[in-house]
């Protein structure tokens, strides 16, 4: 993990940080844990969850059997799963493994299927803080095409 100083805003930044840091920072574990890399973190602002999806996730054996298709939900939950992460490591230490719940989800919209194959990057971006509570803006791409879109909020438990 590399860490270096903005000038112009002085934000700090990293550049990317593998899954062992992820399941650090938050409790999801498999097959639960939905994103698998993160980059271009900007601390207490945004940061782009990665979440290569494969024919193997547990989810697609019954969703659907006969087109492999991965939920809209689950989705959405990689979004928070990228926010909480962006949240702790900008909090520091001391909010590793805290669990984080959702206060709500707006305006989800799901744009088109996410398939084995296909490489989810999920940006997101702080809207909101105040106190433990937080509101982002997420968008998930494949191939630089959008696929889905949600506006959330959660509370940090520390």
């Amino acid at each position: 993990m590399e860490t270096k100083q903005e000038s112009q805003q002085d934000v700090q930044t990293i550049d990317a940080i593998d899954v062992t840091r992820i399941m650090q920072a938050i409790p999801h574990r498999y097959p639960f844990l939905l994103i698998d890399r993160m980059v271009d973190i900007r601390l207490g602002e945004e940061a782009t969850g990665i979440k290569n999806v494969s024919v193997n996730e547990p989810f697609f054996p019954g969703h659907f059997p006969v087109r492999p298709v991965m939920p809209g939900v689950l989705i959405v939950e990689a979004m928070a799963q990228t926010a909480a992460t962006l949240v702790v490591l900008t909090l520091g230490k001391a909010f590793e493994g805290k669990v984080v719940y959702f206060m709500t989800i707006e305006n989800a919209k799901f744009r088109r299927p996410v398939e084995p194959g296909d490489q989810l990057r999920i940006h997101v971006v702080k809207e909101r803080h105040r106190a433990n509570v937080w509101k982002f803006r997420g968008v998930a791409k494949v191939d630089g095409v959008s696929v889905a879109e949600a506006t959330f909020s959660a509370m940090i438990m520390g």
